[in-house]
């Protein structure tokens, strides 16, 4: 508790309210050389030091320091090679692999440094959306799927749990697909902007 009055005091010393406070209390004390004041000169600068405090703006807090979408986005590569590792891993039936690879095809497409991921990283949304497929949704699919393979071999008749998963993974495609898509209409509508700007201009 002892260490923080220092840097309290420190602040304070600091502050607009103490800047704007002191640079009254100087106009006071011109006041007072300057024989205005007279006997009353202390109450006169004190007065005007805190009229200054009182009037100054208040401090503004400092906005935190949360990493930018460019950021964000290496992260995410990050986490993505960790999930194709992952996934080399689990042996899936052909028609799940498939879809699979048809999936991290198209996430390896949008994440890939470049002009696709300096698009991607205006649009906070896809970026989410993106996270929440590799982070979650892909790697909780497929974990479900092989717990319940296993459960499946010593209940035999039940549904396939492949058939899940291949349906999960057309989901999770379909999302991706469609941030695809909202992506190239965000180029369209920008080039048309251009051409819009350039005509009139002409």
């Amino acid at each position: 508790m002892a260490t923080n009055r220092p840097n309290k005091l420190l602040g304070y010393l600091e502050s607009r309210k103490n800047l704007t406070g002191s640079a009254c209390g100087i106009v006071g004390l011109a006041l007072t050389f300057a024989g205005a004041a007279g006997p009353y000169w202390p109450v006169v600068v004190a007065g005007l030091y805190g009229a200054g405090a009182l009037v100054a703006p208040p401090e503004r807090p400092p906005v935190p320091d949360f990493p930018d979408p460019s950021a964000q986005l290496d992260e995410l590569r990050g986490d993505f090679a960790k999930l194709r590792v992952y996934l080399t891993d689990i042996e899936l039936p052909p028609a799940a692999a498939g879809r699979l690879t048809e999936l991290t095809d198209l996430l390896t497409a949008l994440l890939d440094p470049g002009w696709v991921a300096e698009v991607l990283a205006q649009d906070p949304e896809g970026v989410h959306a993106l996270s929440r497929a590799v982070r979650q949704d892909i790697p909780e699919a497929v974990d479900t799927f092989v717990r319940t393979r296993w459960w499946t071999r010593l209940a035999p008749g039940t549904e396939p749990p492949e058939r899940h998963l291949e349906r999960q993974l057309c989901v999770l495609h379909s999302e991706a697909r469609s941030l695809a898509t909202t992506l190239h209409e965000a180029e369209a509508r920008r080039q048309e902007s251009h051409t819009r700007y350039l005509e009139d201009r002409s």
